[in-house]
Parts: C-alpha cells; structure tokens; sequence
C-alpha cells in the first residue's frame, strides 16, 4: 500500500495566472480556518475536485445535507482561485505527498503563486510574518506589507512547499503566525485569511465576520477529527 495521492477533477478548471491555496491542517486548525473562512467569506467557489488516498480515513463528511470527501479541491474561476481544503489533518507519512501533489496540480494548471500557512516559534513580534521560496514571491510579501521572516523553522507541508517551491522556482508564499500551546485557534485563523486577502486579489474579508465565522468553523474541525479518530488508529497504530 503505497502513499499516492490521485486527483479527480470534477470539472474542467481554468485558473491559467491564478493562485493556490493551501488549505490542510498541520500544527493545529489554524489553516483549515483561513482557508474555510475564505471559502465562506467569498462568493461563487465551488467543488471542481476531490483527493483520494489509500492512507485517507475512510470516511464521509456530510456539510449541509451532502456528503464529502475530506480532502477537496473548491475553485473560484472568476478570482482564478483554487483552495486544497481538508476537513483532517493528514499523517505525517503523507506530507510529502501532499505537497509535491499540491505544487504538480499548481504548475499543471500554471497558476502564479502558491499560499500557505503554518504555527512558528520566532522572537519576531509581528502576530504574523512570512515566508517566500523565490525573489518574486518575497517581492509579493514586500507590496503587501507583510513582514518577511529572517531566521526560522517551517515544519511540515508549508516547509517541503517551500523547499520544493526553491527548487523548481515556483512562487511559493508561507504565512507564519505565533503557536501556542493552549487556546483556540480561531482568532489565528481569522488573521491569517485576512493575510491572505493581500496576496489573493479579489478575495473579500471583514475581520468581525471572521471572527464569529472562524470559531463555529474551528469547533466543527475539532468535531471531524475527533469522530475521525479511531478510523485514523486503525490505519496507522
């Protein structure tokens, strides 16, 4: 039992220019959260693919009367927008996979930059900083007036993103926000979709709605992977 990962588009997806977003869960839901919230918060995304593994939990996510798969592609063609969406946090067995099949379907579709996220230990005061695999992407972060992070980890997806983003010179953006060990994840979420309203032009966000959005969001994540748990321990131990 191998670890791909195979897409099933849905439809045919024109985002020719446009944008990636990363959307799974890693180091809490903070993630999950902005891109959710970006979803919710934007008009006119709809499903145009699904991500299947063998190493997924076998399970359905029932939103609003219908059934998903828990790791989806939600596309907005008029903003030329595609989020990787996932209701679970993926093992870490398959973060590799996750990312090289995230920046093949990015550059397949020839889109312009990739966006993701992740918790970062940094003395660095802003609550949130990024991150750039090319001098394009740090010019990106620049005219938004991002801050740019000097010295740093990046675990996980975001950091094979940008690892592989430098490699192939694929413009790869990671928003780093301060981790905590405790508390909601809501409030970082919210944060970070307003971020990630600067890179991704047309993407709408009000930070009030965000925050009540954010949180009823975070506690329906924490629902699915609780109820996802026992499946996820019989796969891997």
């Amino acid at each position: 039992m191998g670890n791909e990962i195979s897409v099933r588009e849905l439809k045919s997806i024109n985002i020719e220019g446009g944008f990636v977003v990363d959307g799974f869960p890693y180091a809490g839901l903070a993630n999950a959260i902005a891109t959710e919230s970006l979803i919710n918060t934007t008009s006119k995304f709809e499903l145009a693919g699904v991500l299947d593994s063998d190493l997924f939990p076998p399970i359905s996510i029932v939103r609003d009367e219908a059934p998903n798969f828990p790791a989806r592609i939600i596309v907005n063609e008029d903003l030329k927008v595609a989020v990787f969406s996932s209701y679970l946090t993926p093992h870490e067995s398959l973060h590799r996979e996750v990312a090289r099949t995230m920046l093949n379907w990015a550059n397949e579709h020839k889109c312009s930059l990739i966006v993701s996220s992740s918790a970062v230990k940094t003395d660095e005061k802003p609550f949130v900083i990024g991150v750039a695999s090319t001098e394009n992407a740090k010019k990106r972060l620049s005219d938004s007036e991002i801050p740019i992070l000097k010295n740093g980890t990046v675990p996980g997806i975001p950091g094979i993103l940008l690892n592989e983003g430098a490699i192939t010179k694929t413009n790869v953006i990671v928003l780093l926000y301060k981790g905590q060990e405790t508390g909601p994840d809501f409030r970082a979420g919210a944060e970070i979709c307003m971020a990630m309203a600067k890179l991704v032009p047309g993407v709408a966000c009000d930070f009030r709605t965000l925050m009540s959005e954010a949180e009823n969001i975070e506690q329906s994540l924490k629902q699915t992977e609780q109820d996802a748990g026992p499946l996820r321990d019989a796969i891997y131990g």
